[in-house]
């Protein structure tokens, strides 16, 4: 009952007619079909354009003959739209949108006797419930991806504002004088997607213990209600609501912007930067929200061999290594984590590795609470979609 209940609010938030009968799953790889088509966050499928030491996509493609085509998606939302239009074959899903593509038929399960590199894979994310779901309700749960990379979603800040690191999320989320004199309105940022909601409610279960709040994706109607209250409140404080990871470094840059939560890919370009400010980050005493990634597997994919050549080929230690330097993330694969010359020994423990448990990681919000009972309601996220639109307009 629980499992067809997720189904039917899952399915409200897609378009109609997308739910549907999934393909039978691959039973052996074949030759590559000569083309390759991922949708990924900025930074994520990177072949040397950037930076010529951080190339993982020239080798796969010598090696299968798959030339590799790259959408980048600057949220969740604009992943989940993408693949409803079914002509893309791998996308890397955080956890607002796997379940929502799982339920909506938009991705196929894996067969992971097809990825010999699998028993490799972080035991913490291996059955982890944003890609491991029982679908079908025959009492096992299927894989419907490949874990890549996870990490936290920092507070950014600038160093000559800041000039010992802020210890809460506060600084955007209430009118203050920073360090430096001036005031925090104008001068800080939001993410431009519903699933910040959930960061203020990790910030009020931290600081207003009365509400009641133990998951940041599961609220009941007054505690959701508080969430959009100080959403309202820093609506008043912020300067532009961001989505696209290039114009919030441009908005550190040369807008003035002095703190906002972010991601370390982010900061790790902007402290590349010459001429950039003075940027550091921090994990807020209130801990932190955040994401694992998942390669998905469009259930049309109109190029499948090459699609798990590539899943497998994303857990080499290298590229896990490489990325996890170049974006400022976890390796979903710990072997990574030593040997790597770009991201050095000390990079997973710096990048967050030993934070997984202080992390709440994005997931899908749906009516059901979690309680054995079923007794309580949560909001669902097509009423934050709805919501989240009304603040940023100012409703």
């Amino acid at each position: 009952m629980k499992r067809l209940g997720l189904l039917l609010i899952l399915c409200l938030v897609l378009p109609l007619g997308i739910v549907a009968a999934q393909d039978s799953m691959m039973t052996e790889v074949g030759a590559g079909e000569g083309a390759l088509d991922i949708i990924a966050w900025p930074g994520y499928i990177e072949r040397g354009d950037t930076d010529p030491a951080y190339d993982w996509v020239t080798q796969y493609e010598a090696d299968t003959g798959c030339a590799v085509n790259i959408k980048t998606a600057a949220t969740s939302d604009e992943m989940v739209a993408l693949m409803n239009e079914g002509t893309f074959d791998l996308v890397t899903a955080s956890g607002d949108a796997s379940l929502r593509l799982v339920y909506g038929g938009r991705v196929q399960a894996i067969n992971l006797d097809l990825i010999p590199s699998w028993s490799t894979v972080d035991e913490r994310l291996q059955n982890a419930p944003w890609h491991t779901v029982d679908v079908d309700g025959d009492g096992t749960a299927e894989h419907y991806g490949v874990p890549y990379q996870w990490g936290p979603n920092v507070l950014m800040y600038n160093t000559d504002t800041f000039p010992e690191a802020p210890t809460s999320w506060n600084v955007v989320f209430e009118e203050m004088t920073l360090p430096d004199g001036e005031s925090n309105a104008g001068r800080v940022q939001a993410y431009d997607g519903p699933i910040h909601i959930a960061d203020a409610a990790n910030y009020l279960m931290y600081h207003n213990p009365e509400l009641g709040i133990t998951d940041p994706y599961a609220l009941n109607t007054d505690q959701f209600n508080a969430a959009l209250d100080l959403l309202r409140q820093q609506r008043e404080l912020v300067a532009r609501y961001w989505h696209d990871a290039f114009i919030q470094i441009d908005d550190f840059t040369n807008e003035g912007i002095v703190a906002s939560g972010s991601w370390p890919f982010q900061v790790n370009i902007l402290q590349a930067t010459e001429g950039a400010p003075p940027i550091a980050s921090v994990f807020p005493e209130e801990g932190a929200t955040g994401w694992a990634d998942t390669t998905m597997m469009h259930v049309n994919s109109p190029h499948p061999n090459c699609a798990y050549l590539w899943l497998e080929w994303s857990l080499n230690p290298k590229l896990q290594g490489d990325l996890a330097a170049w974006f400022g993330s976890v390796p979903a694969v710990p072997a990574a984590c030593t040997g790597n010359e770009l991201l050095t020994d000390a990079g997973c423990a710096t990048n967050g590795f030993d934070n997984f448990e202080q992390i709440k990681f994005w997931k899908t919000p749906v009516e059901s609470c979690g309680d054995e009972d079923e007794s309580t309601t949560c909001v669902p996220y097509r009423e934050w979609v709805t919501n989240y639109i009304a603040v940023i307009g100012g409703r």
